[in-house]
């Protein structure tokens, strides 16, 4: 058996027994799941645990919010956005690059934000070696909203916020998609926050996790006595 053979049949073990059993049931989003290879998007040292429920280091002695979502988080957010072709998508935390890619594949263009210059250029290479070229890589502080060249028709946060700020709600174009997992440890909520006419959105709560924080995302007053 050879390598190669041996990764085929680690990614179809994390599609079948991690991602399904998550409710990720749209083929359209297991199928891209096979078409891009999430290795490449790892450092070489962590590629062996590409495929491993888990949160992956993004660089050495990685600090919180430096890390790789899980395969199945990654993969149930994709679903939940139901990206279109047509669709502008705002990604706050570019991380390894991997979301942004399956974003970018479904979407017509997808503007990425990351507050880690060294990350933001990791992921550009990864992204060029896949020939995807319909995403704007941008470096800044996205935690508290992005508003440049809004409206978007999906925003996503791949870190969590104790607080979301509203100012995302108010970039989406009638009919977009928000997904942020919202909360404090132990237990956040992904919610799903839906634009259905200029200023009436609608929210659900779609299911329990826990990641680590955006840096610097806003956070819940403090009563002090």
């Amino acid at each position: 058996m050879t390598a190669q053979t041996d990764i085929e049949r680690a990614r179809f073990n994390m599609v079948e027994q991690q991602i399904r059993p998550w409710e990720v049931l749209d083929q359209n989003v297991l199928d891209l799941l096979f078409e891009l290879r999430r290795e490449d998007f790892l450092l070489p040292q962590y590629r062996s645990l590409a495929f491993v429920d888990m949160e992956i280091p993004l660089r050495a002695n990685a600090g919180p919010g430096e890390r790789m979502l899980p395969p199945k988080l990654e993969a149930r957010m994709l679903q939940e956005l139901t990206v279109k072709p047509t669709d502008r998508v705002l990604e706050i935390g570019t991380g390894s690059g991997y979301m942004t890619a399956l974003l970018a594949r479904r979407a017509a263009h997808v503007t990425s934000i990351e507050i880690v210059a060294e990350f933001s250029a990791q992921a550009a290479t990864r992204l060029a070696a896949h020939s995807i070229n319909n995403v704007t890589l941008e470096i800044g502080d996205g935690a508290r909203g992005w508003t440049r060249n809004a409206p978007y028709d999906v925003i996503v946060l791949t870190g969590s916020t104790p607080v979301l700020d509203d100012a995302f709600q108010h970039s989406l174009a009638p009919g977009g998609r928000l997904l942020a997992i919202v909360g404090e440890a132990p237990v956040m909520t992904a919610r799903l926050i839906t634009c259905e006419a200029a200023g009436a959105f609608r929210a659900s709560g779609l299911f329990e996790t826990c990641v680590a924080a955006l840096r610097n995302a806003p956070q819940p007053e403090r009563f002090v006595f």
